[in-house]
């Protein structure tokens, strides 16, 4: 594919989770998540994703790219993420927070008692 510039993913999450404790992360993604979600349906769908893609250094994603990357997360099947899909997704591309989602959990819930 000459002229297409790859993606390439840095994970970063995991040095996030570092420097902010599981609860900060997690509030964290909450924040993402409301800055790229649609107001008004209280999920992120395909349009929302194509108004912010400047936010997330994306610009140029054809819409079947936005589909593909929403219908990957789209677990209900509504057409879009809400707050725990969004959520789940991230940690999903994130292999290493995969490994340490356990840990994560014990130290939000010890942190909520």
């Amino acid at each position: 594919m000459a002229g297409q510039e790859e993606i390439v993913f840095e994970d970063l999450f995991p040095a996030m989770v570092e420097k902010l404790g599981a609860e900060g992360f997690m509030k964290e993604l909450c924040n993402g998540f409301r800055l790229l979600m649609d107001g008004e349906k209280g999920m992120i769908t395909v349009e929302s994703l194509k108004r912010n893609l400047g936010l997330l250094g994306l610009q140029g994603m054809s819409d079947d790219e936005l589909i593909c990357m929403v219908g990957e997360g789209d677990l209900n099947g509504d057409g879009g993420l809400d707050e725990m899909e969004f959520c789940t997704l991230m940690f999903r591309l994130s292999p290493a927070l995969m490994k340490s989602s356990r840990t994560l959990l014990e130290e939000a819930l010890v942190t909520e008692m």
